[in-house]
């Protein structure tokens, strides 16, 4: 159902259209968050040859901490994805409409999803193919009409063979309707015949797989975007002396539909139609990207992981079960030593000034990690710059306590999770 709180309307872009990177640090220091003014600074890092260099650092609440504040299509759980406001900040004041805004590790496509909104073109890139699962079928939804149309068309006990395992998870028969649906959309694609209400239903069913509330086909289980593996979840059943309720599947997905649509009145249909003919997704590695022609692309606002603190492949194993991905063959980036991150960064790095057109920017968003010692900017100014792209600026936003962070005990702004840190480069 609709949020009770009305969500506030974005904010129009600045009078005369973008702002050019070079003019956002006044922007920036004239920034007022309820009275609050800009802190500012100088980030000092070490380029390559051992040079120091100083990046303008500002802080402030530059976009809400208050949950679910964005636009209803962007409701769908991944883990460490960042709030939808980042991208939307640097989208109205570094692009105009008709822009092109990339993400090169678009995960669960918020970027992407809001540049839409904001009637631009967009291009998402992510080695992992459910990257696209998650994020195609929100950028054409269909009507709540038309998923249950198709939800009564599907034969749920044709389920397939499925494994005793997931049993701790699911009720017998609510398993049973799961396994129909995987069959409905494997049978379909196998046939050219899967369309976009098929790819909303399968979406929507991915994110509904497991959770800690009614509304989801699981007992009770981790936040909905980590499932746990069969040992873990048996434990907590056995903790926690539960058994998997049974669950109506189709009238979980109409309510997340219901919910999901809220917002998609004919003004943001018309948004998501003008940017369609525009927007691409990709699945490849960042660091290739052929496809993307050299000095086309506006504006980068990405979040890349971070080394190897999030588990993607172990947290989305059951998703990839349900959409028949095998996740042996994703090659993620999970890398543990710094340097090696570095590394690999800077190659992406190389890609993006090569898309970017002269005076484009990048917005990469970071965080710390390591308990709080390691601060990825320091790994992330040199390596842009290794690449040939201009640090220009550093934004932190200050937020308070959102509801990940009290799950995991994370300090408020500490330690990545609460904390969005963001390098802003340009290309000169």
């Amino acid at each position: 159902m609709p949020s009770a709180t009305p969500r506030p309307r974005r904010t129009p872009a600045p009078a005369g259209g973008a702002v050019p990177v070079s003019k956002l640090a006044d922007a920036l220091r004239a920034f007022r968050w309820q009275g609050r003014r800009t802190r500012t600074g100088v980030t000092e890092a070490q380029i390559d040859g051992g040079a120091a260099i100083g990046v303008q650092t500002f802080v402030n609440e530059f976009w809400t901490s208050r949950q679910r504040m964005a636009h209803s299509l962007h409701e769908i759980s991944y883990r460490a994805c960042f709030k939808p406001q980042l991208p939307g900040f640097f989208i109205e004041r570094l692009t105009s409409p008709g822009g092109v805004v990339y993400d090169p590790f678009s995960g669960r496509g918020t970027t992407v999803l809001e540049a839409a909104l904001h009637g631009r073109a967009a291009i998402g890139c992510d080695v992992n193919p459910l990257s696209a699962v998650l994020l195609e079928p929100r950028l054409s939804p269909p009507t709540l009409e038309e998923v249950a149309a198709r939800l009564d068309e599907i034969d749920y006990r044709d389920a397939g063979p499925l494994a005793d395992d997931l049993l701790v998870f699911f009720h017998p028969e609510t398993l049973r309707e799961i396994g129909a649906l995987r069959q409905w959309f494997t049978r379909r694609a196998r046939a050219g015949t899967l369309d976009r209400v098929d790819r909303w239903i399968r979406m929507v069913g991915v994110n509904r797989l497991t959770g800690h509330s009614p509304g989801f086909f699981s007992v009770y289980s981790l936040p909905p975007n980590q499932a746990p593996s069969v040992a873990a979840q048996r434990k907590i059943n056995a903790a926690r002396g539960q058994t998997p309720p049974r669950r109506d599947v189709p009238a979980l997905i109409l309510t997340k539909t219901r919910s999901l649509l809220a917002d998609c009145d004919g003004p943001t249909r018309a948004a998501l139609a003008g940017a369609a003919r525009r927007t691409r997704l990709l699945t490849r590695p960042a660091a290739r990207t052929p496809s993307i022609r050299s000095n086309s692309v506006d504006l980068v606002v990405t979040s890349p992981p971070f080394l190897d603190v999030v588990d993607y492949a172990a947290d989305n194993w059951l998703r990839c079960w349900f959409c028949g991905i095998d996740p042996s063959e994703v090659r993620l980036t999970q890398l543990r030593r710094p340097e090696d991150w570095r590394a690999s960064m800077t190659a992406v790095f190389r890609e993006l000034a090569r898309v970017l057109r002269p005076g484009g920017a990048v917005a990469f968003e970071v965080g710390e990690v390591r308990g709080g010692r390691l601060r990825l900017e320091e790994l992330v100014i040199p390596a842009g710059a290794a690449a040939g792209l201009a640090p220009r600026l550093l934004l932190i936003n200050t937020q308070q306590f959102t509801k990940t962070a009290n799950i995991w005990g994370v300090a408020n702004n500490r330690q990545g999770t609460n904390t969005n840190r963001i390098v802003v480069f340009e290309k000169e």
